[in-house]
């Protein structure tokens, strides 16, 4: 038996050693190679530079995993990381100063990280931009552009008034309207998404998934507002909007929030002059901008067929200051050096 086993492990050597030599050499090759920059960074002090790099070179892998793990938790096609031609989608956020402002737009930041190709229009209702949200949008790690748009006085809403009495960001939304028709002044049929986003609204990763590839205009569900749980638009089996479930209103023209539509680049540019109205009916903004460039049949239902919810109107509570306020009466200031 010992001769037997002998024949045959010097039958399989014959076979093999030819792979045995290949697998030594590039061993040899692999640790020599790794030995000689051992030797190097044992000798050579580590620069700033090379520090920085892998600094950067570590943040970027986890980037990689965490993005990962959200393709797979949404159910993502990673090939829409990958894709560079990817459609932009053009995010136009209205915003004002108060103290829970920073707060708002990092609930926002957090979940457009992990949108790919998407470019992100913050307009300041402001005489000027202010250092907070220039600083803000500075270390997002976005694709940004900051403009500033006052509200006359007498259209601004004041504490003690509903938020339907007087219609909010709509010299901001028109402002990065005319943005976008000036960045494309020049480009026949350019490609992209417009999403008309507030800050005092809750997003998921999906929403932006979904109207990626909106032709004309994409609507879906938007939660918590109007007085219901859900304003949606009603499908057909034909997969068209027969109408509206709404509670307030529901035979508007479009009976939906600023927050549940988005529509095609190309065709809100080739629409000249349309833009929002600060003239229109109260709760009829989005009905008569949308009027100007498409029909109810036209419409496209998305999050199937408006049976999702991607998007909620969820609002953050009014702080209570009042003893931020007694503080400052005496000379104190709890914020003093800090950043909100």
């Amino acid at each position: 038996m010992g001769s037997l086993n002998s024949y045959v492990l010097k039958r399989r050597m014959r076979k093999w050693w030819k792979y045995l030599v290949v697998l030594i050499f590039l061993l040899a090759v692999y640790f020599g190679g790794f030995l000689h920059i051992s030797g190097n960074i044992s000798t050579a002090p580590p620069s700033d530079l090379s520090r920085n790099t892998m600094k950067e070179v570590f943040a970027l892998q986890r980037q990689i995993k965490l993005l990962k793990s959200v393709l797979k938790q949404y159910s993502i096609p990673e090939k829409e990381y990958s894709d560079v031609l990817l459609p932009v989608i053009y995010v136009i956020t209205p915003t004002y100063t108060r103290p829970q402002q920073k707060a708002e737009l990092t609930r926002l930041k957090s979940v457009f990280l992990h949108v790919p190709a998407l470019h992100w229009i913050v307009v300041e209702d402001a005489p000027k931009k202010s250092q907070l949200v220039s600083n803000f949008l500075e270390s997002s790690g976005l694709t940004y552009t900051h403009l500033h748009q006052s509200t006359p006085q007498e259209w601004k809403l004041k504490d003690s008034d509903p938020k339907w009495r007087k219609p909010r960001g709509v010299l901001q939304r028109n402002a990065g309207i005319r943005w976008l028709r000036s960045k494309f002044a020049h480009d026949a049929s350019p490609r992209g998404v417009v999403y008309f986003a507030d800050d005092d609204n809750t997003y998921s990763v999906e929403l932006f998934h979904e109207m990626r590839d909106t032709h004309k205009v994409s609507v879906w569900p938007v939660a918590l507002v109007g007085g219901v749980l859900v304003e949606r638009p009603l499908v057909e089996s034909n997969g068209q909007v027969s109408s509206w479930l709404a509670g307030w209103k529901a035979d508007r023209p479009f009976a939906m929030d600023m927050a549940g539509f988005a529509v095609n680049l190309s065709l809100l540019l080739n629409k000249s002059g349309v833009e929002f109205s600060i003239d229109a009916p109260i709760g009829f903004q989005e009905s008569v901008f949308l009027e100007k460039i498409i029909t109810r049949e036209e419409l496209e239902p998305k999050a199937d067929l408006c049976t999702k919810v991607y998007v909620w109107h969820t609002r953050t509570e009014q702080p209570d200051l009042k003893q931020e306020i007694r503080l400052n009466k005496v000379g104190k200031h709890t914020d003093e050096g800090i950043e909100l």
